[in-house]
């Protein structure tokens, strides 16, 4: 079997964050998030990061980002183009927004041979959910089903004090298989808990605090990449002129279709690690005194790349 690789999506960070020299550190020595993701990566015994981008920040990735962990981890770009798409479509006339995360990773089609590791650039995952995802994926092969995993959080682990978050939330059988996935774009917390609307706040329904959420940890076969490229199509076609300047082809769409058609099985990997994210610019303090105690455990050195 060949070795895993690492995918991150990084093509959103430059409007996210106004451009990537505003990228701040959550540390003293410089660190980004993405730092300790690589760091991790690395310990779990991936040896390949491939980030998808966009070609225009290519220069300002590299002199912030990509030099540093080239000298760690073998690292190749793939750039994420709104203009990729299948034959017999075309841009619709105002679209600036990306595809979405499904089609950020079929950038990467013709760079993967093998399994692979898909991430966010600006979540903090925890040293766990790498060891995890990598023993699986170089323990799996797809049998007569698609043999693929996620890395599932207990929501209340993933929560922010300053705002609302998007999360995928999970159903699973007794054995831990993924049976459906649920995008739930505006999660609070009230007084009672935790809570989601879907319709501007006008009504609530509160969730379990120890719900199930993807935070976009997921572990595939070469098979997936296939498996996107084919459905893309149809996603355009379903949903081009219902929304054309902002519908987005979603990774955890396919992955919950795939399911539900039963061609693939999905195992949920449950880590207890606490996520760390600047989701708003006062999420900041917050990661800072989260990194710097992980340190004081030993958990990481000062100087990851010292």
């Amino acid at each position: 079997m060949k070795k895993p690789i690492l995918i991150i999506m990084a093509a959103g960070m430059g409007s996210r964050y106004g451009g990537l020299k505003q990228i701040d550190p959550v540390d003293e020595q410089g660190h980004i998030i993405m730092d300790f993701s690589i760091y991790d990566a690395v310990k779990a015994g991936f040896e390949k990061v491939i980030f998808i981008i966009k070609k225009e920040l290519e220069q300002d990735f590299k002199e912030k980002i990509g030099n540093r962990m080239e000298k760690r981890i073998a690292v190749e770009y793939v750039y994420q183009d709104i203009a990729n798409l299948p034959d017999g479509f075309a841009v619709p006339e105002g679209r600036v927004k990306p595809w979405g995360t499904a089609h950020a990773v079929l950038s990467c089609l013709s760079a993967v041979d093998g399994p692979f590791a898909v991430i966010n650039a600006d979540d903090y995952y925890g040293q766990q959910a790498f060891r995890m995802i990598y023993d699986f994926l170089v323990s799996h092969d797809d049998t007569d089903k698609l043999q693929y995993t996620m890395v599932g959080y207990l929501l209340k682990n993933t929560m922010t004090e300053n705002g609302h978050v998007a999360r995928g939330v999970c159903r699973m059988d007794g054995e831990g298989k993924l049976t459906e996935i649920t995008e739930r774009v505006r999660i609070e917390n009230h007084e009672g808990g935790m809570a989601y609307t879907e319709d501007d706040g006008a009504t609530w329904t509160f969730l379990p605090e120890d719900t199930i959420v993807s935070m976009n940890m997921w572990g595939f076969s070469k098979s997936m990449m296939v498996e996107i490229q084919n459905r893309f199509a149809d996603f355009l076609n379903r949903n081009l002129e219902k929304n054309p300047l902002k519908c987005e082809y979603f990774l955890p769409f396919v992955v919950d279709e795939l399911i539900q058609e039963k061609k693939a099985e999905v195992t949920v990997l449950e880590s207890k690690d606490r996520w760390y994210g600047v989701t708003y610019k006062e999420d900041k303090p917050t990661v800072v005194k989260a990194i710097q105690a992980l340190k004081d455990q030993g958990l990481y050195p000062q100087d990851l790349w010292d």
